[in-house]
């Protein structure tokens, strides 16, 4: 284990209990945070990045993986790209507005990961109403196989792909890398940028904002269903989980609770906290610091770790 991931997982394991918030003061700045910075809904002004502006010669494709308008993936492959691993991103947008396509979601990422080889492939899914949280990760998951069975064809490895998911996109990818049999498909290791929740079913039975009545359900059956924590098993895809240490809700304690169950029976989850705003979290990923060097350390060591 590298130091600064060996540190980071000490800090997690150590993450005391946050001070209480009013529930409703929680359920209205989580509402806000979560729907915040991911761009407009499908069919809003979103201008596509120009991969040529960071890397001549690289190309943007637009892919179908369904029937729906909402199920197509953006492709951006760097120049004469041989076995190149794959980073997969999934937007976020409290699972009914973003776009695959928000300079938000791939700028930054773009500009660090394009020009080190790396193919980025941004997958947009149905959103609220017409798909629930669950059917959305089961959108995302036929995304992954198909990315997988093309991957050859853009140039890329698929034994080498990494998942990585912002918001509402981290908890679809939160839940894809707890169980990869929905998924069917290889994953080196998931990136799970401020997750929405890592436990629903804990969520839906305190104070809740309405967006998770409206992504969940009623029936506590499907809560669990839809829930990483509760759909963890050793075999699942290992996780890097950033947090930030500004959102008034506690996520790295939530975070913190995860990692405890999974070493628990012997894996290892890495939390990073992080001092930035929900939006940060993602928006600044890719910008040179610390932030992206430690996330790209742990991209490298699970790479290393699949090829092996």
């Amino acid at each position: 284990m590298k130091p600064v991931l060996a540190g980071l997982l000490a800090l997690t394991l150590a993450i005391p209990a946050a001070a209480a918030t009013p529930p409703d003061q929680v359920g209205q700045a989580r509402e806000r945070l979560l729907s915040g910075g991911a761009g407009e809904r499908r069919g809003g002004p979103v201008q596509a990045v120009d991969p040529q502006t960071i890397v001549p010669g690289a190309r943007r494709l637009t892919e179908s993986y369904g029937p729906s308008p909402d199920q197509t993936f953006d492709v951006y492959t760097p120049p004469d790209a041989r076995r190149a691993p794959v980073l997969i991103m999934v937007h976020g947008g409290a699972w009914r507005i973003g776009d695959k396509a928000s300079p938000g979601v791939v700028e930054n990422k773009l500009q660090y990961w394009l020009p080190r080889g790396y193919i980025l492939v941004s997958v947009n899914y149905r959103l609220l109403p017409e798909a629930t949280a669950y059917e959305q990760a089961t959108d995302v998951a036929e995304a992954v196989r198909q990315i997988a069975d093309r991957a050859s064809a853009w140039g890329g490895d698929p034994g080498a792909m990494i998942l990585m998911g912002h918001s509402a996109g981290g908890h679809i990818a939160a839940l894809l890398a707890a169980r990869p049999e929905m998924v069917g498909r290889p994953l080196a290791g998931a990136v799970i940028l401020d997750t929405a929740v890592l436990d629903v079913e804990a969520v839906l039975t305190r104070r809740h904002p309405r967006l998770y009545d409206e992504a969940f359900g009623a029936d506590p059956d499907d809560w669990r269903r839809a829930s990483p924590s509760r759909q963890w098993t050793p075999a699942a895809t290992p996780m890097l989980v950033v947090c930030s240490t500004r959102r008034p809700d506690h996520p790295c304690e939530e975070a913190g609770a995860f990692a405890r169950m999974t070493a628990g029976a012997g894996r290892r989850t890495v939390i990073l906290p992080v001092d930035l705003t929900h939006r940060e979290v993602n928006d600044t990923l890719g910008l040179a610091g610390d932030y992206t060097r430690t996330v790209d350390d742990f991209i490298v060591e699970r790479l290393a770790g699949s090829a092996r």
